[in-house]
């Protein structure tokens, strides 16, 4: 083949390549996911428990000392959990990447695998990097089997949070979420045992990281 037409030919491979990525770059990549230590069940949910080793874990609330890291043996498929069935208070658990905050404006996404039983509605908790607490409209409801659910983080109504006694109280007009220092998620209510409460196997979040 030609010299100059080879030339020409992967010229306009790397042109549509190159061409493809930037039309895609708008899209955040994989900032962080979780999916818990398949290590023995234990109360309270701890450090030790977290998978991935740039994240840090954090509990609030008056049930925090009740959250559960759950397995059992049988169904065979069971995950490694967090299990909010025995918490005496109102809870929340979230997630802290040890070197950056994460910008979750534009086209970041959660996904998560959770099952949640009775009145339990489980929602995205983040705080932001100048220490105010935010709590989702959006929420992942009753199921009787595990499931992943997508959520596109534009399209959420941040409402505030009070993080004492993890409370929702009122919409948050315009907040800027591109600076997030936590992320978690919260159901907003005590466990009620196995027949009222959430259980969460993996969380992934979509962001551009931010140096913090």
């Amino acid at each position: 083949m030609n010299t100059k037409i080879t030339f020409n030919l992967v010229f306009l491979f790397f042109g549509i390549i190159t061409t493809i990525s930037a039309q895609n770059f708008y899209r955040p990549e994989l900032f962080f996911r979780e999916d818990w230590k398949e290590i023995p069940a234990e109360i309270p949910l701890s450090q030790k428990h977290v998978n991935n080793p740039e994240l840090l874990v954090q509990l609030y609330g008056a049930g925090q000392d009740s959250i559960k890291k759950s397995h059992h043996e049988k169904p065979v498929d069971d995950p490694y959990y967090i299990w909010s069935g025995l918490c005496l208070g109102n809870w929340m658990v979230t997630l802290k990447h040890k070197k950056n905050n994460v910008d979750l404006s534009g086209f970041a996404k959660i996904r998560w695998r959770t099952k949640q039983f009775g009145f339990r509605e489980l929602r995205i908790a983040i705080k932001l990097a100048d220490g105010n607490w935010l709590i989702s409209n959006q929420f992942d409801g009753a199921s009787k089997d595990w499931r992943v659910k997508e959520f596109n983080i534009q399209d959420i109504v941040w409402h505030k949070l009070d993080v004492n006694r993890i409370a929702e109280t009122g919409i948050a007009k315009n907040p800027n979420i591109s600076n997030v220092e936590e992320i978690g998620f919260t159901d907003l209510m005590p466990g009620g045992k196995s027949a009222a409460c959430s259980r969460i196997d993996w969380i992934e979040v979509y962001g551009k990281p931010v140096k913090k």
